[in-house]
């Protein structure tokens, strides 16, 4: 599969004439828990050439492939990328962060992770991933809930407190998470049966509203809520137009 996700990005490549500096896995493979149907989810970052960016209009800056049982594959350009770094962004960060790495040219994602370290602010970065936790708590209040609405609403609670208490990334790893801050724990016991669950492939299954799951997401999100306070001022924006240009003048072009 790891052969055909390459075809697939060098066709992109060809098509839209970018350089592919990253790419990645970034849904349930990346998080610990796939099952054999599970499908990929690839992200990518993507730089045009000089040229490009010297229009009056700017172009399309997100690169998405039709998605199909198997895949799931879109990108971002490298000045999208690198605005929302400034802004903390959750998705680039975990991108950075992800375990399966399909291709990368290190000195130029070295650039974007310096440029990352600026722009990281913990509160955020913890407000970003409790709307996550918010929007799949109103899944949860249903009679019936699909199971992984609940591993959904569970992951983004634990990554904001872990952000809010070491003021760093946290790690894609679902488990890790989970043995950090929930280990001996009934609702750590509960998330890790749901995850054994999805990875014998039936995740996919409905269940009754958990009131342990309940009480743990509805005190979790309201503490964390109380915890984040306002945001710092944006990193400066020259160190992100350096990381821009030294990306763009560094880019490898056959």
């Amino acid at each position: 599969m790891r052969e055909d996700i390459l075809e697939q990005l060098s066709a992109i490549e060809r098509e839209h004439d970018i350089r592919i500096i990253m790419a990645v896995e970034a849904g349930s493979r990346a998080l610990g828990y796939a099952s054999d149907g599970s499908d990929y989810d690839v992200r990518f970052i993507y730089v045009h050439r000089a040229e490009w960016y010297l229009s009056i209009s700017p172009g399309r800056d997100v690169i998405e492939m039709p998605v199909n049982e198997t895949f799931d594959i879109n990108g971002w350009d490298i000045r999208k990328a690198l605005q929302l770094a400034r802004k903390s962004n959750i998705s680039v960060s975990e991108w950075l962060q992800s375990p399966i790495i399909y291709h990368v040219d290190k000195d130029l994602v070295q650039i974007l992770r310096r440029a990352m370290q600026h722009g990281f602010q913990p509160a955020a970065s913890g407000r970003h991933y409790l709307s996550v936790a918010r929007n799949n708590m109103h899944k949860t209040s249903r009679d019936v809930v699909r199971t992984k609405w609940y591993l959904w609403t569970v992951r983004p609670l634990l990554c904001c407190r872990w952000v809010l208490e070491r003021a760093s990334p946290p790690p894609m790893a679902y488990r890790e998470l989970l043995n950090e801050f929930l280990a001996d724990s009934e609702v750590g016991r509960i998330v890790h049966e749901l995850l054994d669950e999805k990875q014998a492939n039936q995740g996919s299954v409905t269940m009754c509203q958990h009131p342990a799951l309940d009480e743990f997401t509805t005190s979790e999100y309201s503490r964390l809520s109380t915890m984040c306070s306002e945001n710092a001022p944006l990193a400066n924006e020259a160190l992100f137009d350096n990381a821009f240009r030294a990306i763009i003048a560094n880019t490898k072009w056959l």
